[in-house]
């Protein structure tokens, strides 16, 4: 029952999550690693954080919406450094990244 009530945010927590770890390990083998590190420490920030929050609202935790919260901001955050890159694994995870933060701030405010 829970999953079909955060359908939406747990799938879109769940592309966020692969998108994320997709990117940070795309950039460690960009040329310039150094200057890819905060892009690459949010993006395992927010694998990690979306990888809980799906699973919170997987399992109608009482803590989901809070999760959320956080979630959200987090990928927001992700998405605004990931959104400065032209590497196109960086642009995907932006957007992945923004539809997360947009479907889980609903979800943390129902």
């Amino acid at each position: 029952m829970a999953y079909q009530k955060f359908k939406e945010c747990i799938e879109a927590c769940d592309a966020c999550s692969v998108a994320c770890n997709y990117c940070a390990a795309s950039c460690l083998h960009e040329q310039d690693v150094k200057m890819m590190a905060r892009c690459i420490a949010l993006d395992m920030d927010c694998a990690q954080l979306c990888a809980l929050a799906s699973a919170a609202m997987a399992r109608d935790s009482e803590h989901s919406k809070a999760i959320c919260a956080l979630c959200a901001d987090v990928c927001k955050s992700c998405s605004d450094e990931c959104a400065k890159h032209t590497m196109e694994h960086c642009q995907a995870c932006a957007r992945a990244c923004l539809k997360c933060a947009e479907e889980c701030r609903k979800m943390s405010l129902a």
